[in-house]
């Protein structure tokens, strides 16, 4: 294994890939290398933006001996075909979230990465927030008494025109087939993995409604609602149509708590907390599972379980109906 890792930007299609590749750039522990995209209008202005060597042919950077891991930036739909060749090539894999597009793929993904000791990181960034780490010791305390009520709400306006311009978003996002969903399945995946972890991974029933605002293939206004057995309730929105801040709120039988980013603010029933710094981001934390030999257990079976339930509510969406739904708790 290198010292620095060498790694390489295996897709160009993710918005992210330029913020991987930049985090290969800046660690310490990491260097960039090559840039692999079988679409040449993706990958070479990405190389050559980095500086670094641009091929289209996957095999070959799999084989090379000096090639360490690999971040993984393509269309969804390709995240396991090319996930198992790098796993199985024995290099490190960190990839955008969601895993896969099924559950089944997800789960073979994984086991083709511990086959292979291959150290595998999903981007799930704001379970590293400070805010988050908050809200867990808050709940952990008992201060809210029993939960009732959860709700996490991202959204931006990339899909939205602006001065005669399509909206910011690439079209691409907006393709069944690579995509797999819209803002669900993009931008969503952050509530839905903090959510479960505020409320838990297992609910029992699943609602979820889609619309288009902007009209350009797949939601960009996403709501989905969860029941759990013990009659909490937790909601999650997701949009490409609005500039709406970042908000979670939390409520239970002897109080509440609300935190949104315009400004950092976090109130417990009504007083206003501190914020924690963030801890040690996704892309860190997989260069220290390379490095110390590690499994990131946790982050794999969050993994799992944010593509279950993105699965569920894309399910439910085109069928109009409740979903019964079979989640795993963590830990």
């Amino acid at each position: 294994m290198s010292t620095p890792l060498k790694v390489a930007v295996l897709g160009f299609w993710h918005v992210h890939a330029k913020d991987y590749a930049k985090q290969a750039v800046e660690h310490p522990g990491t260097e960039l290398v090559a840039v692999w995209d079988d679409d040449p209008a993706l990958g070479q202005p990405g190389a050559e933006h980095f500086g670094v060597e641009y091929t289209d042919d996957l095999d070959a950077l799999l084989a090379r001996d000096d090639l360490d891991a690999v971040t993984i930036t393509t269309g969804t739909d390709v995240h396991r075909d090319i996930m198992v060749k790098a796993a199985q090539a024995g290099k490190h894999i960190f990839t955008e979230k969601v895993l896969a597009p099924t559950v089944a793929e997800a789960e073979e993904i994984i086991a083709a990465a511990d086959a292979n000791n291959v150290k595998l990181v999903v981007s799930l960034p704001r379970l590293a927030h400070g805010y988050t780490q908050a809200i867990r010791d808050v709940i952990a305390s008992g201060e809210l008494g029993e939960l009732t009520y959860g709700r996490v709400r991202l959204s931006h306006d990339g899909a939205i025109p602006r001065d005669g311009k399509e909206g910011w978003l690439p079209q691409r996002f907006f393709d069944p087939k690579a995509a797999i969903g819209g803002a669900l399945t993009d931008l969503g995946c952050h509530p839905i993995y903090l959510l479960q972890l505020f409320l838990g991974a297992a609910p029992e029933t699943l609602n979820a409604t889609y619309r288009s605002v902007a009209g350009r293939g797949l939601e960009d206004n996403a709501v989905v609602t969860v029941g759990y057995p013990d009659q909490r309730i937790g909601v999650i929105e997701a949009g490409f149509a609005s500039p709406n801040p970042f908000t979670i709120e939390v409520f239970g039988t002897n109080g509440s708590l609300s935190y949104t980013d315009e400004g950092n603010v976090l109130r417990v029933s009504g007083k206003q907390l501190p914020v924690p710094d963030h801890s040690l981001d996704p892309f860190g934390q997989w260069v220290d599972h390379i490095t110390n030999d590690t499994r990131a257990d946790d982050n794999l079976a969050r993994a799992v379980e944010l593509t279950r339930l993105v699965v569920a509510a894309n399910e439910s969406a085109a069928t109009g109906q409740v979903v019964a739904y079979e989640g795993k708790e963590i830990g």
